[in-house]
């Protein structure tokens, strides 16, 4: 299930949202859709990213994925602790799997994300 307190982006990632800052990360889907997290390549604190660009790359034992930022601002954080562990990402993706903190540069492109019920929607027509 995904949770109805962060916004999807659709390339299966996500934002919470706490006042300017939002975290990022990927969606049940996408770490199940990659298999087991072997490798993820973390973004540097001070990127300035635009939304629907890629901040990161992941790499599974089936493939190598991009990270899309849904939304546009700054890296403020990345989780240091997926260099060591990517796999927390499969264990915990909306939680311990978190790959990077942002300053949002422009709040209402969170307004342009979907939520959780959208998203499960969009997943089950992309299934299709």
């Amino acid at each position: 299930m995904n949770p109805d307190d962060v916004r999807y982006h659709k390339e299966h990632t996500w934002v919470k949202v706490s006042g300017k800052k939002g975290t990022i990360g990927i969606t049940e889907y996408a770490q199940d859709a990659l298999g087991d997290i072997v490798y993820i390549d973390l973004p540097e604190v001070e990127d300035d990213v635009e939304a629907n660009s890629e901040i990161s790359e992941i790499e599974s034992t089936k493939a190598t994925s991009a990270v899309i930022s849904p939304v546009s601002g700054k890296i403020l954080k990345v989780n240091e602790e997926l260099s060591e562990s990517p796999e927390v990402i499969n264990e915990d993706p909306y939680g311990k799997g978190w790959i990077a903190v942002i300053e949002l540069g422009n709040l209402s492109e969170v307004d342009d994300l979907m939520d959780a019920t959208e998203y499960e929607k969009y997943i089950e027509e992309e299934a299709k």
